[in-house]
């Protein structure tokens, strides 16, 4: 079934020079770019995208935890994470990508790889090109530098899709 996704090369993505290669990837594996946006990121939308959700913040949280780092409260370390994450991506550059193709979401995440870049597994886009690592992104206290957004699910990308392309 054709489904659409949502990917954001993140600031480290654009400024490694990254754009070009994660785009090939995608299409190489048989998405189509639909819509392309080259931008500075809205806080508006940013606060939208990464919410101070309690659901969506133990999720994140869960990450570090599942990393191998203790945390008191799972949904605490999302909050941190998400704060970190909303000042990177309004930092630099960023390309929105509306992708489509078959099984979109799960094609789209297929191509691009784990969130921790050091457990990423080769061929992705994370694993090929990510240096970072979830432990050493809060050992820092900043969000993990990943290189990509991409939706979660067929639900989450409905959601993104409207935030960042409205009709």
């Amino acid at each position: 079934m054709l489904e659409k996704t949502l990917i954001i090369i993140k600031p480290d993505g654009v400024a490694g020079g990254f754009t070009d290669e994660i785009i090939r990837r995608y299409e190489a594996s048989g998405l189509k770019v639909v819509k392309r946006k080259d931008m500075m990121a809205p806080l508006s939308i940013v606060e939208k995208h990464y919410p101070m959700d309690p659901d969506y913040l133990r999720s994140i949280g869960e990450k570090t935890i599942a990393a191998g780092q203790a945390v008191k409260s799972a949904e605490d370390q999302g909050r941190k994470v998400v704060t970190w994450l909303r000042k990177f991506i309004t930092s630099g550059p960023i390309v929105v990508l509306l992708l489509e193709g078959e099984d979109g979401v799960v094609a789209a995440r297929k191509v691009t790889g784990f969130t921790d870049p050091s457990t990423a597994e080769k061929g992705t886009i994370r694993g090929d090109l990510g240096t970072d690592s979830i432990l050493k992104a809060n050992k820092e206290e900043r969000p993990v530098y990943n290189l990509i957004h991409a939706s979660g699910s067929p639900e989450e990308a409905e959601k993104e899709i409207n935030l960042w392309f409205p009709q």
